[in-house]
């Protein structure tokens, strides 16, 4: 079989569930070096892509818009003129599946049907590759590779980490001592631990532990992060607002990172981050 020279990556979010589809570009480009890598994304989360080594090229898509710039029809056109090998789904969805078979591409490849989230997506697939017994989502991803012979690969996060104006003005909150990163927010109600009990852990961690407790937030979160503040009675500092290229930076210095199953947190975690997860509704094992 002759190898593809170009790929799509179809992960259009949300940040965490990128983060975890990350290891499949190296894991591409080891296998397979002179291949073409390109991903389709959803514009909210574009922001992270100035992180990735490994793409060539990121496709941005202005969700849920149709027309326009940026519009799927735009999406799309932009899409069939690549002219790909095949197109990888790596999300599961119907809109997903729809635009990897609207590519163009050669091949359609997505999850078995037992894997899939949405099981429409299946009509729009040409291959549904067996991935194994496999529970963690990142070994999930990486199991769909078998279908361009790829039969296993390392949990390698191609991340870029470079310092930021916010998180050099986070670290001087910790005035060079040790510091904790506190990420109370989430992207569902569910998965939040509440302000009461992030107060607490921090109070506990500063009288305990002599570290500073920095409390971060990205749009939407700043109340939620000064309520921790107020209920940790000062023991908690206030980050600036922190992007996803500010938290990669921050991570790795930190003493230790805790949050819930949250996009931020994983972002943490795959910048090398040593990090504390809080599952409330969602498997571990995943």
């Amino acid at each position: 079989m002759t190898p593809p020279s170009r790929i799509l990556v179809v992960r259009l979010g949300a940040l965490g569930d990128i983060v975890h589809t990350l290891p499949v570009v190296p894991a591409l480009r080891a296998a397979l070096p002179k291949v073409e890598i390109h991903w389709l994304v959803e514009a909210r989360h574009a922001a992270l892509a100035a992180l990735v080594e490994g793409v060539d090229r990121w496709i941005v898509w202005e969700a849920p818009r149709l027309s326009g710039p940026g519009g799927a029809r735009d999406v799309v056109a932009t899409l069939r003129a690549q002219r790909y090998d095949a197109a990888l789904d790596l999300q599961g969805l119907l809109k997903s599946a729809v635009l990897a078979r609207c590519s163009g591409a050669a091949r359609i490849i997505g999850f078995p049907t037992d894997h899939l989230r949405e099981k429409a997506a299946l009509l729009f697939y040409s291959e549904q590759p067996g991935i194994g017994d496999v529970s963690h989502v990142i070994d999930r991803q990486l199991g769909l590779l078998r279908a361009l012979g790829i039969p296993g690969a390392p949990r390698t996060f191609p991340l870029r980490v470079a310092s930021t104006p916010a998180a050099d003005a986070a670290l001087r909150l910790a005035e060079g001592g040790p510091f904790a990163l506190l990420i109370p927010g989430a992207g569902w109600p569910n998965k939040e631990w509440g302000a009461e009990r992030f107060g607490a852990l921090a109070a506990a961690m500063k009288a305990r532990r002599g570290w500073t407790p920095i409390v971060t937030w990205g749009p939407t979160e700043r109340a939620l992060a000064g309520e921790v503040v107020r209920a940790s009675n000062g023991s908690a500092l206030l980050a600036p607002a922190t992007g996803v290229a500010d938290l990669a930076a921050l991570a790795p210095a930190a003493t230790v990172v805790v949050g819930g199953d949250t996009g931020p947190l994983h972002l943490c975690e795959a910048a090398g981050g040593r990090v504390v997860c809080i599952l409330g509704p969602t498997d571990p094992a995943r």
